[in-house]
């Protein structure tokens, strides 16, 4: 797993390192102070592997404190795609947009995935794209397969912000 991770963050940073520089489409956020609070759905899951029989309805609850232009710290529960209860807890960090869209990656703790460390904690990065519009946003998280012990797939995820 930890082999995973490495290549995945160093995927992420080749991705995004040239594209900070590039100009437009894309822009750099600013990382000034912010103080937002927004409560979150648990996830839609349009999976890659349609044929498991897999819970694409995510219910659940979360909230983020976006305590910066360029990153939140996120938690909450939800039901998962083996029919089983998740929690998470980590840091979503978008320091990229293409117009409204912040890029970037969720960095999180994960549990309760049967297959996954039999349902312990595990690390996970997770390429998030977020759209936000005064009160209510979306985030788009690409979450990749690993292995017979999670299945990746599209999760969309609903926002309000509360403050």
């Amino acid at each position: 797993m930890n082999r995973l991770l490495e290549r995945g963050a160093a995927a992420l940073l080749c991705i995004l390192a040239p594209l900070a520089h590039a100009g437009e489409p894309f822009t750099a956020i600013e990382a000034e102070p912010k103080s937002e609070v927004w409560l979150d759905s648990g996830f839609l899951t349009g999976h890659f592997n349609r044929d498991k029989d897999l819970n694409g309805a995510n219910r659940g609850l979360g909230a983020e404190y976006r305590f910066s232009g360029t990153a939140s710290a996120a938690a909450g529960r939800f039901y998962n795609s083996d029919r089983a209860w998740s929690s998470y807890a980590g840091v979503i960090w978008q320091p990229l947009a293409v117009g409204p869209v912040r890029l970037g990656a969720a960095l999180a703790l994960f549990n309760g995935y049967p297959h996954m460390r039999d349902g312990g904690w595990f690390p996970a990065a997770v390429p998030t794209a977020t759209v936000e519009y005064q009160r209510v946003g979306v985030n788009v998280g690409f979450v990749p397969s690993y292995k017979d012990r999670l299945y990746g797939g599209i999760s969309v995820q609903l926002k309000l912000r509360l403050w």
